[in-house]
């Protein structure tokens, strides 16, 4: 609780310091401002929360219950990479006669991240595998924490 209460007390620190430096700027236009952030907030509840929460519903049909966290942060920080590198990728503002604009193979350097996503992926669902086996050798009636003949709870 107390790490959280520090995040957003930082965060509002943040949002004070950049409120403080807009108002401050000579040409502001508020209204184009609060039109700005009215889009932002529609966009954010409307179109991007939809997506992550019926990405959610399928995922939990799809995937086994021990893997569903694993697979739910892997899919929304793909989904993340992928919406904030597809300007770049599709090649968005790029002059063609300026090359040092977005000279870079966006679309190959995406792929990468996203397969360093689903190779952390990986090793978190196999230690939920190894999790979730017994302990060679031993009845589950045996293994500590469960009920069953002989423990304190059975």
């Amino acid at each position: 609780m107390r790490t959280r209460a520090v995040l957003v007390a930082a965060g509002l620190l943040v949002m004070t310091y950049a409120a403080a430096g807009a108002l401050a700027e000579p040409g502001l236009n508020v209204f184009g401002v609060l039109l700005f952030m009215a889009g932002v907030l529609i966009a954010h509840d409307a179109v991007w929360m939809l997506a992550v929460l019926a990405a959610g519903a399928a995922l939990a049909r799809l995937v086994p219950p021990r893997y569903r966290p694993v697979a739910h942060v892997a899919a929304i920080s793909a989904a993340a990479l992928t919406l904030v590198a597809f300007p770049l990728v599709i090649g968005a503002g790029k002059a063609a006669d300026n090359p040092s604009v977005l000279p870079l193979p966006y679309g190959r350097n995406l792929l990468v991240v996203l397969l360093l996503v689903a190779c952390a992926t990986l090793p978190a669902c196999l230690r939920r595998a190894r999790a979730g086996r017994p302990a060679a050798g031993r009845k589950n009636s045996e293994r500590p924490g469960e009920s069953g003949p002989g423990s304190a709870h059975g």
